[in-house]
């Protein structure tokens, strides 16, 4: 089978690179993105690798694109976004020039933003004399009164002349509001009540010259007396970040200084202007630049990094790297190494060696942009063994279908089709805006959500459910041919499809279902059998998938030992129940000339399976066969018995055969002969396993049994055959949720139009239109939260469950690991996530 129903076939590379041509070369690598290095430093410390200074040189430079693009969203310019023409790695040589670039930027920035904030402190102490000088004008009477604080005095008047008059001193000053109350308390304390003060809320916010956000203050003047009082003030103050300002006690000098003040607050608000431009100046030119640098520091960064995985010869002359690398992009590989080499001018081309290795390669699904999704959901139940049998293809096709079985309604489906679609077609604009989380989830999986609706939209078809209704497509076969006396005379002319049907309705289920009293009993018993027959058919296949995986690996022993008793434990018991489900509908109709034909003879399928379990015969009812066809019991007896052999088949025959393998090898070690696998016979090689060392310890396979004694080998396979017996059961019942939320989903739709909009429907004239147009918004607010949102989700988790634990259970190891390569794209694209 090829590569596209299993994992991609790897190969282990050894590369040699020259050192001048080792970053060209990993670069070139990085574009193609289709190799995973492997660190052949796992033991040097990453601060004693080759290339860790260029490391830390990275990280600077990031440090300071960094602190330009904070500066730049400061000031509201928006970065434009790179999806086209994204820059490549860059030159050893563009890489000094880049770095000097961001040199000179950065200083530029800082010395700008130092200067704005000196020039910004200047302004807002300037403004807070101001509002000072002109808050205070009502805390002053006529009367001159002496400023301590002043350097103002009057002619021949000094201080201790002050005091002696018994004049008050006075200190003015703001302080941020919120400390005001603590401020005055504090002043009280130490005054002990002897300074009076007065203060004045700013109704205007100022702005913090560094942060820039707004600071409620409050403008205060405290009188006191006495020089040894001032000095607690001002100790005070300053205790409580408080800024003090010279002021005048006359009111005409303090008139002159407010118009001094105002005057250089012009001044420098216009110095301000003039360098708030000259900074946008700056900052506009570098937006232009700065996406593109990012872009090449970062893949400069990642070569580094990826080089630092890279061991030098003994020679000092060459850098060996070991990787991972798909087999069909081998030419791509030596291709990119080739131009890295010519590149730099190397003289001595850079080579590629694949390896053997009894390691075990990572897993790699070459998808696209529509099984991307689907892959997804694989993956995260666990990454599939190497070259595993894959079943992301067939969840293609079964996801979307059991959910819509689930999700049965023709106009919910309409509703997801059309929200999927418009994703879908719309991708390329979607792609590049930046949602949030579940936003991404939802966009990720556009063509799941596609290929739900348009299923729902089938099974909806099918059902011949749209929101609660049904439509006559094709015309009701159900005709009524009799009248009141008719059915009087006799009753069982009413429902008896030969008076009643002609035909059968051909797509889906007939609209006369609607209106019939037995509707629902009779979809439960249709969804239900639907349930148990998708359910069986679906396992079936599950295990069925595993001879794939058999056959590829050359394990032909697990198909005798696992794969046959499986398949006829699994379909001698449920696929027969299946089978006579079919055959029921089949062997009985109403049109049928004898009574053990009809309809009302056919015994119940479930009753029929547990006494076929138990061995008890089928119940006789009084004209009526007991059994469907000839030889019914001995045919029943005969599928119990062999699926009871299964059992035991299951449990031993495994052991058994390694038992058996086992003494053949220290047979064949005596006689000088190599065996590959204890466990497996001659050719048959081994699934892959988790790990290298797991790997190698088990002899190169996963179920390598060369160190495990037989009693655990004995209890490991009782444990999975105990495991896949009752699984079967338990999986079986667990396909009924199909019939259980598809029986909800349209009870719940049903109750929305007959409790919701049947009663906008049955209002009259113009106050019933009013309503109507009301009523009709809450029904789709109401369908599209609870039937298409909640319903949905629910619908897709149980499908999730059943493909991960029903259906993937049967052949589905996933004891890989991923491929990760090494990709410039992906690299990027994470960054913008976070």
């Amino acid at each position: 089978m090829g590569d596209m129903f299993r994992s991609e076939e790897m190969a282990l590379c050894q590369m040699f690179i020259q050192p001048e041509a080792a970053y060209t070369s990993v670069s070139e690598l990085g574009e193609t993105g289709c190799v995973q290095f492997r660190d052949l430093n796992n033991n040097v410390n990453a601060f004693q690798r080759k290339f860790v200074t260029e490391v830390r040189r990275c990280d600077e430079l990031e440090r300071k694109i960094r602190y330009i693009e904070a500066e730049i969203k400061k000031d509201g310019i928006v970065l434009a976004d790179i999806i086209d023409d994204i820059p490549r790695a860059p030159n050893p040589r563009e890489i000094i020039d880049l770095e000097a670039h961001l040199e000179k930027t950065e200083n530029e920035i800082l010395e700008l933003a130092q200067n704005e904030v000196n020039l910004k402190s200047n302004y807002l102490e300037l403004t807070e004399l101001r509002k000072v000088l002109e808050n205070t004008q009502g805390f002053f009477s006529d009367q001159e009164v002496l400023n301590l604080d002043s350097n103002y005095r009057a002619p021949g008047v000094d201080d201790a002349t002050a005091q002696n008059r018994g004049r008050l001193g006075f200190v003015a000053g703001v302080i941020n509001r919120e400390r005001v109350f603590a401020f005055e308390r504090m002043l009280w304390r130490i005054s002990r009540g002897n300074v009076f003060l007065r203060r004045s809320d700013l109704d205007d916010p100022l702005k913090d010259p560094t942060t820039g956000h707004p600071i409620y203050k409050t403008v205060f003047v405290a009188f006191f007396q006495g020089e040894q009082l001032k000095n607690r003030i001002k100790k005070v103050c300053t205790g409580f970040h408080a800024s003090m300002y010279p002021c005048p006690s006359s009111h005409t000098e303090r008139e002159e200084m407010v118009k001094g003040v105002r005057t250089r607050l012009e001044d420098l608000k216009l110095v301000l202007s003039q360098t708030e431009d000259h900074r946008s100046r700056v900052l506009a030119t570098v937006s232009k630049n700065l996406p593109s640098w990012s872009i090449m520091v970062k893949k400069m960064k990642a070569i580094y990094h990826t080089l630092n995985f890279f061991n030098m010869d003994v020679t000092k002359k060459c850098l060996i790297g070991e990787c991972w690398v798909p087999t069909k992009d081998l030419p791509v590989v030596q291709k990119a190494l080739s131009d890295g080499s010519a590149a730099v001018g190397s003289t001595i081309p850079s080579f590629l060696n694949v390896i053997e290795t009894n390691e075990q390669p990572p897993t790699f699904n070459r998808t696209n942009k529509f099984t991307r999704g689907f892959q997804n959901l694989i993956d995260s139940y666990g990454v599939a063994s190497y070259r595993e049998c894959n079943p992301a293809l067939y969840t293609c096709i079964t996801f979307p279908f059991l959910f819509a079985v689930m999700f049965g309604d023709l106009g919910h489906g309409i509703v997801l089709l059309l929200f999927g679609g418009w994703m879908v077609l719309n991708e390329k604009k979607l792609c590049r805006t930046r949602g949030g989380e579940i936003w991404n989830i939802f966009f990720g999986g556009r063509y799941i959500i596609l290929l739900m609706g348009l299923f729902a939209c089938y099974t909806g078809f099918i059902y011949n459910d749209i929101f609660s209704k049904s439509m006559n497509i094709f015309g009701s076969t159900w005709k009524i041919r009799y009248n009141t006396s008719t059915v009087l005379e006799n009753p069982s002319l009413q429902m008896d499809p030969k008076y009643a049907a002609f035909g059968v309705y051909p797509i889906g289920l007939d609209p006369i279902w609607q209106m019939a009293d037995n509707k629902i009993i009779f979809l439960n018993t249709y969804k239900m059998k639907l349930s148990i027959i998708i359910g069986v058919l679906h396992m079936v296949f599950g295990v069925c998938m595993s001879v794939v995986n058999f056959v590829y690996f050359k394990r032909l022993s697990s198909i005798i030992l696992e794969f046959v008793p499986q398949i006829l434990f699994l379909c001698l018991l449920f696929g027969y129940m299946v089978f006579m489900m079919f055959f029921k509908w089949v062997r009985y109709s109403a049109a049928a000339p004898i009574q053990a034909d009809t309809p009302g003879c056919a015994p119940s399928v479930l009753i029929m399976f547990i006494n076929m379990m138990l061995f008890k015969p089928s119940p006789k009812v009084a004209g009526c066969d007991t059994n469907m066809f000839e030889g019914q019991p001995d045919v029943e007896k005969l599928f119990v018995l062999v699926a009871l052999i299964c059992i035991p088949w299951m449990l031993l025959g495994k052991p058994l055969y390694i038992k058996f393998t086992r003494k053949n090898k220290v047979h064949a070690k005596h006689n000088g002969e190599l065996t590959a696998n204890i466990e497996l016979s001659d050719g048959e090689t081994p699934l892959p396993t988790l790990s290298a060392e797991s790997h190698e310890s088990s002899g190169g396979g996963a179920h390598g049994h060369d160190d495990e004694p037989m009693s655990e080998i004995f209890i490991h396979q009782a444990i999975h055959t105990i495991e896949y017996v009752l699984s079967t059961i338990s999986h079986t019942a667990s396909y009924l949720r199909l019939w259980a939320l598809s029986l909800a989903h349209a009870q719940l739709s049903e109750v929305l139009w007959n409790m919701v909009l049947s009663l906008g429907l049955k209002m009259h004239g113009f106050p019933g239109a009013v309503a109507l147009f009301f009523i009709f918004g809450a029904w789709v607010l109401f369908t599209l939260a609870i039937m298409v949102m909640m319903e949905g989700l629910s619908a897709f988790l149980h499908t999730l469950r059943l493909h991960w634990v029903e259906f993937m259970s049967k052949f589905y190891e996933g004891l890989g690991y991923s491929f990760q390569p090494f990709s410039f794209k992906t690299i990027l694209d994470s960054e913008d996530e976070e």
